[in-house]
This record gives structure tokens, C-alpha cells and sequence, in this order.
């Protein structure tokens, strides 16, 4: 059943702003219903039916999220007979420069096996060889985890239909805007708006896990569309500022999203996809410059480097391949995740099997499915609050993508509905919930101002003009000091004369509020780690004396604070001839 309001029984418009705020209640409030979020409310339900589980999102469910169109494939499958949860657990830890807590990667590794399983039976095909056994591809640099899904566009109708046999309430069209804690430092629940109304909902909860997504608004692409991001442009870092400003830890921030992407066209060149195939990236000689297309800092960092030596651009070379392969691999980049991908070959007449096609790089980002930025959460998925979870892109566990997000959204759920059903509700200050009130509607008071969308094309602007990698210490402090103007207008001068200009109001705060995280972890981290990603001109060299740590950053007496964080023992030992092996991707020329 719906929880109040759906956009299909709304019969207001939507430039009407109602004054109204109501307020329910439930054990488990989840928030966000792309991929992690719907997991995590099935499993925490499945755990305790006689539980009150509200899945809150600020679109719909059903087509929401960074899988909306479905999804190409499982980068990060580890398929027994293929790889163990210690192989894959090394992998990753070399991968990600040895800054992670491998428990929660070990325990990912561990379960992701039978939420595979789990989503064969939802009706989601993996591809399957001739003996039926999943048909795993190799793109990582040491091990073989990508599983192609050939009906990838399904997944997110399956998903939905599992949490209508399960009775989850569902509440879209609510954007949630802050967390609610109690006196005693718990969790009490969150304030959230209505899209098509801007009336206030305010959700106590016993537990509450965010599964928000990444921070995928927080650069501008290249091509100028502040809505054609490499990530899901819904995604604009709301549950990183509402960590934020709950308190919570959020870690190494400074570790961007960067990502190779088709050039001018809004998603990645998916090598993953067709690297199995015979494909790969080249230079603008056809010459192969890098052994391994798997998302690391280090093989964006040997990308950039290639475009700026004289041998860009760069390609995604399939013109070699046979014509049978070609379609197949066509059959599934042009149909799932981003159907658009053949159309925009068509219009630029570009055809896989006449030239190669062109790359680059794609805007910065915060999004652990990728690299290692998120709010800190251990193996059980809890964050630095109690009785707040995190999972999917917006958690820190690294290199997470798809079947992270419902691996660990599964982990938070249950533990979660495990949390609530051993505590009662947290008492919050009503002082709080008239604040929130009034800083949410604040735009909408205003006769005139400054719209959403100029207020945060500049804020974006200036995250490419000062914040983009290599990065230099002067641009940083004068990005800072730019993004506080731009903030000064924000609070000040935005203006939101409907519900969904509100929507964007909200959505503008929240980058903002990204962007000044960004800014302040990068200026911390004095040192150059994971490749590109934090490239530091001024600080070229690795310092694993001193900054072989986390950095955690936090609300702390309303200013931003860091401060190191030792990383936990490792459960799966990393020999030293082992841990530089990513360091040496570069295809060396021969004598």
C-alpha cells in the first residue's frame, strides 16, 4: 500500500505551495528507492513482518534510482569456483591504495553469492554458459568478477514487485531534508517535503537507514547539461549533507569519482562490458597504453595522463572485432542502463565496426560504488550514530557498484529491523522540526531572487574551475572562497515559486554543501593518493608514514572538522610485492 500522498492520486498542481505538516511513525524508515534502499526495506520487513517499514523516496520507486533502465552487468560478482571472498578482498584492497577496512569488504564478499541467487529467482537472467553456470567475465586487474546480465533492463520491475508481495509502505514524491536525533545521541527520524505540494512530513523512526546515492550533481559535465552526468543526475548528494549535519562521519572525501565516459554523451564507454569481448582503450595510434580497464585512481591517472601527452584522444577500440561480437555487445549497451548510448552513435555516425569510439573524462563526483567516498559505516553497515545505517553508493565501503548496493542495503536492513526491535522511540526537540520548517520553505517566502538552477550551474561551475584534479593548494582556498558567495545567495536570495523549483532549491543546498566538504577533506589530506583521485600538485608523493589512515570529516560545534582514522588490521594479508600492483597498469614499449 501507499503511505499518504502518491503522485498518481495528487490533485494539486504543481505550482502550488501548501503551509501543511503532518506526522506518522514506523520502526524502520528507509530513505532513497533505487537499488540499496528497496533491499534493505524487503529484508528489514522479511525480518519482522509485524514490523512498520516506510520506504521514502523523493521520485518513484518504481523508476527511480541509478538502475531506473536497468543494468548492463555485476562488475564485483565473486562466483565460487571463480574467485573466494579472501581473493576478492586483496583485490580491492590493492586496488583502493590500502586505505579499507577489509571486515566490510570480506563481509560483502561473503554474502553477495546469495543475493545473486536471490535475484535469479526475482526473474533477473544472468548470463550462464553452456553447462548453466554463470558465465563470469574477467576486466579486474588480478581477479574474474563481472557477471553480463542479457535481460539487465528488468531489474528494477523485479525489485518492485518483491516489495509489493511484501507489503512495504511506500511513500513517494518525499524528499527528505534532515535527520532527527534524541538527546541521548540516537537516531529519532527524519523531515522530508512533498514534491508536488511542499507540505511537511515528519517520520519518527527507531531506526533509520539512508540509501541516497551518490553525489552525482557536484561537477558539470563537459558537454555543459548540468543533467547529463556520468552518474544518475537524481543523485545530488542529499544523504551525504544529511549525514553531515546529523553529525555523522563521513570518510575520505577527498577520494573523487572520476570515471571514463563517451565522449559528449552522458555515461561510460563500458569496456567492462566490452573489454571480455576483445575491446579495449587506446591511444590515438591504436596502441593498447594500459593492461587493465578496471575503475581505479591510478588507471584514470595513467588516462589523463595519455590524453595530455600528445597521444590523445583516447579510444574505445572494437574495430577489430568480428561482426557477431560486435552485435553482441551492442545488443546490450544500446538496450540497457543507458538506451540512448545507440542513438547518440547514430546522430554522430559513429559504428563500432568502422572506427573506434572517442573518450574522456568525466565530471567529479562523491561515490563509493566507484572509488571510496561515503559515510563511514563498519561491516554491519552502521554509521557513527546509533540506530543510522548507510548502504549503496552513499556508504563508504569501496568499489561497491550494483550488487554492493543490495548486498549491503540486505546487511543494513536486517540489522536495522535487529536495532528496532530491541529500542523505542527516540524523543527529538519539536525545535528542531520548526527550524528544519523554516529553512526548507525559506525560498518560497521570497517575492524575487535568484532561481535554483542559476545558483547551482555557478556552485557547479566553480567545482570544475577549482576543485577538478591535479589539485593545487591556491585554487582549493579560492574555490572556498568563491562557493561562499555562492552560498551567501543561497540562504539569501534563492527563490522557489513552486513545489518543484522547492525540489531543486533543496537539491542546490545539498551540492553545496558537497562541494564544501570536497573542498575542505582534499585541502586535509596532504599527500597524493589513489592515482588521480586525489592528485595533490604541491604534495606529489605518497606519505604512508603519516597518512596511512582514513580521513573521517564531521559536524563538529556547527564548522567542519577531520581528523585521521588508523585503518583496522587486515583480515586478508597483502604481501609488499603485492601492494604496487596497480601502480603498474602501463603497457611498457617494447625494445
Amino acid at each position: 500500500m501507499e503511505l499518504l500522498r502518491t503522485h498518481e492520486e495528487s490533485v494539486m498542481a504543481m505550482d502550488e505551495i501548501l503551509d501543511d505538516m503532518s506526522e506518522v511513525s514506523c520502526d524502520v524508515l528507509v530513505i532513497g528507492g533505487g537499488t540499496a534502499g528497496p533491499m534493505a526495506a524487503l529484508k528489514a520487513k522479511l525480518k519482522n513482518p509485524k514490523a512498520n517499514v516506510v520506504l521514502l523516496e523523493k521520485a518513484n520507486v518504481k523508476r527511480s534510482g541509478a538502475i531506473s533502465m536497468g543494468m548492463d552487468g555485476l562488475n564485483n560478482a565473486v562466483i565460487p569456483g571463480y574467485a573466494t571472498p579472501e581473493q576478492y578482498t586483496k583485490e580491492i584492497t590493492i586496488a583502493n591504495d590500502g586505505i579499507v577496512d577489509q571486515k566490510a569488504v570480506y563481509k560483502y564478499a561473503e554474502n553477495c553469492y546469495s543475493i545473486i541467487e536471490e535475484l535469479d529467482s526475482f526473474g533477473i537472467r544472468f548470463l550462464k554458459n553452456e553447462n548453466g553456470d554463470f558465465a563470469v567475465k574477467k576486466v579486474h586487474h588480478i581477479g574474474t568478477y563481472v557477471l553480463p546480465m542479457p535481460n539487465g533492463e528488468t531489474v528494477k520491475k523485479a525489485l518492485y514487485r518483491q516489495l509489493r508481495r511484501a507489503r512495504i509502505l511506500i511513500s513517494n514524491r518525499y524528499m527528505a531534508t534532515r535527520l532527527l536525533t534524541g538527546s541521548d545521541g540516537r537516531v529519532a527520524g527524519a523531515v522530508s517535503v512533498n514534491t508536488r505540494t511542499a507540505e511537511i512530513l515528519v517520520i519518527k523512526a527507531k531506526a533509520v537507514i539512508l540509501c541516497m546515492g551518490a553525489a552525482g550533481r557536484l561537477g558539470l559535465p563537459t558537454s555543459g547539461y548540468m543533467f547529463g552526468t556520468y552518474e544518475n543526475a537524481a543523485n545530488s548528494g542529499d544523504g551525504y549533507a544529511m549525514a553531515y549535519h546529523a553529525g555523522a562521519a563521513l570518510a575520505n572525501l577527498e577520494c573523487f569519482q572520476i570515471n571514463p565516459l563517451i565522449k559528449d554523451y552522458n555515461g561510460p564507454a563500458c569496456a567492462y562490458v566490452a573489454g571480455p569481448y576483445g575491446a579495449f582503450t587506446a591511444n590515438n595510434e591504436g596502441a593498447r597504453f594500459i593492461e587493465c580497464d578496471y575503475w581505479s585512481g591510478q588507471m584514470m591517472l595513467e588516462f589523463f595522463n595519455e590524453l595530455q601527452s600528445g597521444k590523445g584522444p583516447v579510444f574505445l577500440k572494437l574495430n577489430h572485432l568480428h561482426e557477431d561480437t560486435i552485435s553482441e555487445i551492442e545488443t546490450t549497451l544500446h538496450k540497457v542502463e543507458r538506451p540512448t548510448r545507440g542513438l547518440f552513435h547514430e546522430g554522430r555516425g559513429t559504428d563500432y565496426r568502422q572506427q573506434p569510439i572517442e573518450m574522456h573524462i568525466s565530471e567529479i563526483g562523491f561515490c563509493s560504488g566507484h572509488s571510496a567516498s561515503g559515510v563511514f559505516v563498519d561491516e554491519f553497515a552502521r554509521t557513527t550514530i546509533p540506530g543510522l545505517y548507510a548502504a549503496g553508493d552513499m556508504a563508504s565501503v569501496p568499489h561497491n557498484y550494483m550488487l554492493g548496493a543490495f548486498t549491503n542495503g540486505a546487511v543494513a536492513g536486517e540489522h536495522a529491523m535487529e536495532f528496532a526491535d530491541n529500542a523505542d522511540f527516540a524523543a527529538f526537540d519539536a525545535a528542531d522540526v520548526a527550524r528544519e520548517r523554516d529553512r526548507v520553505m525559506a525560498p518560497t517566502k521570497r517575492d524575487d531572487g535568484i532561481p535554483p538552477n542559476q545558483i547551482e550551474y555557478k556552485a557547479r561551475r566553480l567545482v570544475n574551475d577549482y576543485l577538478q584534479p591535479p589539485k593545487v593548494t591556491r585554487k582549493f582556498e579560492i574555490g572556498q572562497r568563491r562557493l561562499a558567495e555562492v552560498r551567501d545567495d543561497m540562504e539569501n536570495r534563492m527563490i522557489a515559486r513552486n513545489a518543484h523549483e522547492l525540489l531543486r532549491a533543496l537539491e542546490t543546498q545539498s551540492i553545496l554543501d558537497c562541494a564544501d566538504m570536497a573542498a575542505h577533506a582534499s585541502l586535509y589530506r596532504t599527500e597524493s593518493r589513489w592515482g588521480l583521485y586525489h592528485l595533490r600538485t604541491d604534495y606529489p608523493e605518497k606519505d604512508d608514514d603519516n597518512w596511512f589512515c582514513h580521513t573521517l570529516l564531521s559536524k563538529k560545534d556547527g564548522k567542519m572538522a577531520s581528523e585521521k582514522r588508523a585503518v583496522e588490521p587486515y583480515i586478508v594479508p597483502i604481501a609488499d610485492d603485492e601492494k604496487d600492483l596497480y601502480d603498474k597498469q602501463r603497457v611498457r614499449a617494447s625494445a
